[in-house]
């Protein structure tokens, strides 16, 4: 258990603040899995702007299973990518990090969603990215590959 005794002197001291232990953990698991959320939306949206640019002269949008393929292969690239820089989890064993395989992608499916709402008000084209399946499958893809093979 740790203590706060910044103003305390051995004499005069009345209180000291005391953190818990489960609020010091669940601060940590929040923050782990903040951690990790902002890691997968900001790798996601470096490759958005990636396919933007590479997609432009190829006007003609492949089949759906062509495409769910691509991601499927470019998220576990993003994730062998991601175990070279960071070779740890950032979350701690047992059901955080299943949370995290299970929410993370969901919150970055989400965050394409709105990504791609925004490049439609502005008017420039949206890529099968900027929706939510495809937002989805490239996050949960990552994440499979840093839950399966991170240290």
């Amino acid at each position: 258990m740790k203590t706060h005794a910044a103003a305390c002197r051995p004499a005069g001291c009345a209180r000291l603040r005391v953190i818990s232990p489960t609020a010091e953990t669940a601060l940590e698991i929040l923050l782990e899995l903040l951690l990790e959320l902002i890691f997968q939306v900001f790798g996601e949206l470096l490759v958005e702007l990636g396919l933007h640019a590479v997609a432009e002269p190829f006007r003609k949008q492949p089949s759906v299973w062509v495409a769910v393929l691509g991601y499927v292969l470019l998220g576990g690239i993003v994730g062998a990518l991601s175990l070279w820089l960071m070779p740890q989890h950032l979350t701690r064993d047992g059901w955080p990090r299943l949370a995290n395989l299970v929410v993370t992608p969901v919150i970055a499916g989400f965050a394409m969603t709105l990504m791609g709402l925004w490049r439609a008000r502005r008017g420039d084209p949206v890529l099968r990215i900027d929706r939510f399946a495809y937002g989805y499958l490239f996050a949960l893809t990552v994440a499979v590959v840093r839950y399966n093979f991170a240290s």
